[in-house]
C-alpha cells in the first residue's frame, strides 16, 4: 500500500520467536519500511533459540531480548512492557502473517479512533496454509469462545495484532497468561473493556508457514480450551505488578 503522508507515531512490531532462522529476516523485511510512520522498530523477545535466529534478527536492525521464562504468552507479555513505541504490531516470525498491511491497519487504527485491531486469517487463508486439523482446532475455539463470551470473533487464535501501547495501563486489559491461551485473552480483554466499536477484527490473508513449528496441536489446543471456561467463570489466575521481570 502506498501511503500518501507519514503517521505521526512511533510504531513497534514485536515478534515472538524460537529457532526461527529460516524466516526472522524476511518477516521484518515484509513490513514497509519506506517512512510511513515517523518511527518504526522491532523487538524481537526470543525463547533461547539454539539456531542464528538472534543473530539474523539483530542484523537486519531489530532490538532482541532472550526471555528465559518459557512461553508465548510470556514473551509478549515482556515485549509488551518492553515496546519503546506508542503503538504496537505484533507478528510471528514464521510469514504467515502480512507484513505489507501493517501501514494501513496502523493509519486504521488512528485515523478511526481505535483501540485494538485483531487480524482474522481464517476467511484468507491460503490453500497450504493450515492444516485441517490445526483448521478444525482453529474453529472450534472460535466456536467456544464465541458462546462462552458472546463477544463476536471469528478468530481467537489469530496472532496479529494492532493497539495502542497504553491500553495496557488498564489493568482489565492487561493479559495473564504465558501461554498460548494469552491470543485468546487479549481479545476477549479488548472487546470486554472497548467494545465492538473500538476493538474490532480485520480480514487478512494467512500463508503457508516458513520453517517448523514449534506447536503441540494438541497439548495447546487442550490449554486453550480449558483457559475459556476457566476466564469465563473468573478462575483463571491473574498476576501483578506489571513490567517484564515480574514473578
Amino acid at each position: 500500500m502506498q501511503m500518501t503522508d507519514t503517521l505521526p507515531v512511533h510504531v513497534t512490531v514485536v515478534i515472538p520467536t524460537r529457532n526461527e532462522e529460516k524466516a526472522i529476516v524476511a518477516t521484518i523485511e515484509s513490513v514497509p519500511h519506506d517512512g510511513w510512520c515517523e518511527k518504526l522498530d522491532f523487538l524481537v523477545i526470543d525463547g533461547s533459540s539454539t539456531d542464528r535466529t538472534v543473530e539474523l534478527a539483530q542484523s537486519v536492525g531489530a532490538t532482541t531480548y532472550i526471555e528465559p521464562r518459557k512461553g508465548y504468552g510470556r514473551a509478549y507479555r515482556t515485549g509488551f512492557a518492553m515496546a519503546p513505541g506508542d503503538i504496537i504490531v505484533t507478528m510471528d516470525a514464521d510469514c504467515t502473517y502480512p507484513g505489507e498491511e501493517v501501514p494501513g491497519l496502523v493509519r486504521k487504527l488512528v485515523e478511526e479512533d481505535l483501540e485494538f485491531i485483531t487480524c482474522d486469517r481464517l476467511r484468507k487463508a491460503e490453500e497450504g496454509s493450515m492444516s485441517g486439523m490445526h483448521g478444525f482446532g482453529n474453529w472450534a475455539l472460535s466456536f467456544t469462545a464465541r458462546m462462552l463470551f458472546w463477544y463476536g470473533i471469528h478468530d481467537s487464535q489469530s496472532g496479529m495484532w494492532v493497539f495502542h501501547k497504553r491500553i495496557m495501563d488498564n489493568p482489565k486489559m492487561r493479559p495473564t497468561n504465558d501461554g498460548m491461551p494469552l491470543s485468546e485473552e487479549m481479545k476477549l480483554n479488548a472487546r470486554r473493556c472497548y467494545g465492538r466499536k473500538k476493538a474490532i477484527e480485520i480480514s487478512v490473508p494467512y500463508r503457508p508457514r516458513v520453517g517448523s513449528s514449534e506447536i503441540n496441536t494438541w497439548a495447546d489446543g487442550r490449554r486453550n480450551l480449558i483457559f475459556l471456561y476457566l476466564k469465563r467463570f473468573g478462575l483463571n489466575r491473574t498476576r501483578s505488578p506489571w513490567g517484564p521481570l515480574e514473578e
